[in-house]
This record gives C-alpha cells, sequence and structure tokens, in this order.
C-alpha cells in the first residue's frame, strides 16, 4: 500500500514549461504552509521547514534551475494545483535520464516540496555537486 506522498508523487502533476509560469508559480505558493523540503538522497525531514527556509529554499532552487537547465522552457517543476499547490516536483537539470519514459529506469526528482510527510525514495545516485549544494543551503539556515 502506498503512503500519500507516493500517491501524490506518482499521481497526476502538472508541469510548469515556461520560465515565466514558474516564477509566477512561485509567488503563488504560500511560503507559510506546513512544506517538507525533502533533498532526494539525504535524510527524510520529520518535520516541515520553518517560513523562512521555504523562501530560501525557493529563492536557491529558482536560481539553481535557470542556471543549470540552458534551456528556453523549464518543463522539470511539477505542482499538483499550479494555483494552490500542496506538492511540488522537481527535477535535477542535470539527472534527467530519458524523460520520454520510454527507459525501463524511473527517474526520481531532485527535490520535493510536500506537504504531506515523505518518505524515503532511495535513489540508486545522488550526484556529489548535488549533496554539496543542498548541505550549503540547510547549513546557511
Amino acid at each position: 500500500m502506498n503512503s500519500a506522498f507516493e500517491n501524490k508523487l506518482n499521481g497526476m502533476l502538472y508541469s510548469l514549461l515556461s520560465w515565466d509560469q514558474l516564477a509566477a508559480f512561485w509567488t503563488r505558493l504560500d511560503t507559510d504552509a506546513a512544506w517538507y523540503l525533502y533533498a532526494v538522497g539525504e535524510a527524510v525531514p520529520t518535520q516541515p521547514a520553518s517560513s523562512e527556509q521555504v523562501k530560501t529554499f525557493v529563492r536557491e532552487i529558482d536560481l539553481l534551475l535557470r542556471r543549470d537547465h540552458d534551456e528556453s522552457y523549464c518543463g522539470i517543476v511539477y505542482a499538483d494545483d499550479v494555483n494552490q499547490p500542496t506538492f511540488v516536483k522537481i527535477y535535477d537539470p542535470n539527472n534527467l535520464g530519458v524523460s520520454c519514459g520510454s527507459s525501463k529506469v524511473a527517474i526520481l526528482p531532485g527535490w520535493v516540496m510536500s506537504q504531506v510527510p515523505p518518505v524515503d525514495l532511495k535513489p540508486l545516485v545522488v550526484p556529489a555537486s548535488r549533496k554539496r549544494w543542498w548541505q550549503s543551503l540547510v547549513g546557511a539556515q
């Protein structure tokens, strides 16, 4: 039986295709809501992040995505609701794998923002650069 988190992770999500859509999305995200910030491959958070931690994460992940996903489109951020999200799945632009779904290996997101407690997704590999990025982010808070 899947957890509520796994149901959200594997359920219907909507892509933020353009950078303008992503920018507008971040402004609608309620940073005061009880968000769990999960860097897949790191320890699963047991408590929601503070509003300040969420604001910092949103600012820094936006910078990372725009820097590392050097495309004219976004398309690697997905939400359960683009107006009032409770679940956001963010793929690592340096670990996209086969995006069309033809691969037998499911590519896990790099980060998840969730209002339901996350479960350990047990990735096969976590890039060292992402571990350092996450540690610098959480160490700064």
